[in-house]
């Protein structure tokens, strides 16, 4: 079995994944109306990580190297840093991999009046090497970006190579800092809401985005690491329905397959509650709520987070899934901030409170451009012993 023993989230609303989740459970959002920035002449609504703060929280960790490293890398680093903080794990050992997720990395690098860092920053290689080796460690890392849903490939790539018995131990992190190019690209497509995105809704209007980085380390079999809030990766998949190169099918099918392949075998009343894409966007959660359908899941709790923390690309999967995570152990399914009335094409139990349940798994839902769709299912670490 493949074993979820520890995470972190740097984020808006925390710097540790308890404060996020706490900050999520009380309703707090990230999101706030920004009349400008990054040189737009449109306002729009985003989550962005107090660079001030970040700087702070970074150069308090042991410094290592004299390289200078961007927002993005100082964010990735110190995620890493901090989950690291509640393992034994030697994170400079042969048998940890780093998988690093993103869609975009360092690309405002592009722009030509930047000459602060090397060219090769734009690479997505080279961050995840920079990161690696912040920490000593010399294995080659794995770079993972799938657009909407790098986070969750990261995780199915990362548990693939630790039950082939390549390594030991995956850190699985995920960053993502908003640009011009990022923002102006969303609002080219008019899939940018100006108010606090309404996932689920009859009147969403589109998506905000939000800086986050985040991360899982997951480990093979070891009872050492077993203790009472221990999670274990189930199964995954990733289906691509190559419907366009961004609307996502009508019919839900790549997603559809992802969750069916994903919960074979398994008993659907064990689901606790699905924590869905949810982008406020007309097609997405149309398309989600007609997979969800699809696979006889309609009367399952439904969550979305992204009215807390924006949509935060190649982190999302992975911060969406500790805090998923999180409400599990606690045995609480999460309010889906900003629904009201709800507005999709089927049926569906979108989760308007707080609530309670004793159920011992979750289903995490993904899809993105390209017609990629992705899905996990982790589940409480229940003892023989019991």
């Amino acid at each position: 079995m493949i074993y979820k023993v520890s995470d972190n989230i740097i984020s808006v609303l925390g710097f540790s994944s308890s404060e996020n989740y706490q900050a999520v459970k009380e309703g707090k959002t990230g999101l706030r109306c920004y009349e400008q920035g990054f040189g737009l002449p449109e306002m729009f609504v985003a989550s962005l990580l107090d660079e001030e703060k970040l700087n702070d929280a970074f150069f308090d960790l042991p410094q290592t190297t004299k390289i200078k490293y961007t927002k993005l890398e100082k964010a990735a680093i110190l995620s890493i840093y901090q989950a690291l903080a509640h393992t034994d794990i030697n994170p400079s050992d042969d048998e940890v991999l780093y998988v690093f997720s993103t869609t975009k990395g360092n690309i405002e690098l592009l722009d030509e009046n930047n000459n602060d860092y090397e060219h090769q920053r734009v690479y997505l290689w080279r961050s995840a090497q920079l990161i690696a080796e912040y920490f000593g460690n010399r294995n080659q890392p794995l770079v993972v970006s799938n657009a909407c849903i790098s986070g969750v490939s990261a995780q199915i790539a990362a548990v693939r190579y630790l039950m082939a018995g390549r390594y030991k131990y995956a850190i699985v992190t995920g960053a993502e800092m908003l640009s011009k190019f990022i923002i102006s690209g969303f609002q080219s497509f008019k899939a940018l809401s100006k108010q606090i995105c309404k996932p689920f809704d009859k009147y969403r209007t589109g998506l905000n985005l939000g800086e986050a980085a985040a991360t899982i380390i997951y480990a093979s079999a070891e009872q050492d690491i077993i203790h009472k809030d221990t999670l274990i990766y189930e199964n995954g998949a990733v289906c691509n329905d190559a419907n366009h190169i961004s609307g996502p099918s009508r019919t839900g099918e790549g997603l559809f397959n992802a969750i069916t392949k994903t919960i074979k075998g398994m008993n659907k009343n064990d689901i606790s509650f699905i924590n869905a894409h949810g982008t406020a966007t007309p097609y997405n959660d149309d398309m989600e709520s007609v997979a969800i359908g699809r696979a006889e899941l309609e009367n399952i709790p439904v969550n979305s987070l992204k009215a807390y923390f924006g949509h935060t690309l190649g982190a999302a999967g992975i911060l969406e899934t500790i805090i998923s995570a999180e409400a599990l152990q606690d045995n609480v399914i999460l309010k889906s901030l900003g629904c009201d009335e709800l507005g999709v094409a089927a049926s569906l139990c979108v989760n308007r409170n707080v609530t309670a349940s004793c159920k011992n798994k979750f289903l995490k839902l993904m899809s993105g451009f390209g017609g990629s769709n992705a899905a996990i299912v982790l589940s409480k670490y229940i003892s023989q012993n019991v």
